[in-house]
């Protein structure tokens, strides 16, 4: 896989407590930020995955309109 530069923005105090563990891990600042793309990257996969359903998102949206609107069922009457 092909890597690239980009520049990122956090506080001091993050750089200096991700140095510290990147030091005590016998890692490099790119390796730590890797992971943690990769890591976030797999916590949202399913989300992007639901999104790409068709109508998934629409019908949401629908759901919580019912829902603020006193409408909608409760859980115990929803079929399996």
């Amino acid at each position: 896989m092909a890597k690239s530069a980009t520049t990122i923005r956090i506080s001091e105090e993050q750089l200096r407590q991700i140095r510290a563990i990147a030091s005590h891990e016998n890692k490099s600042l790119a390796d730590i930020f890797s992971e943690m793309a990769e890591e976030y990257i797999s916590r949202h996969r399913e989300t992007l995955s639901l999104l790409g359903i068709p109508g998934f998102l629409k019908e949401c949206q629908e759901g919580l309109e019912e829902i603020k609107a006193g409408r909608g069922k409760k859980v115990i009457e929803l079929e399996d």
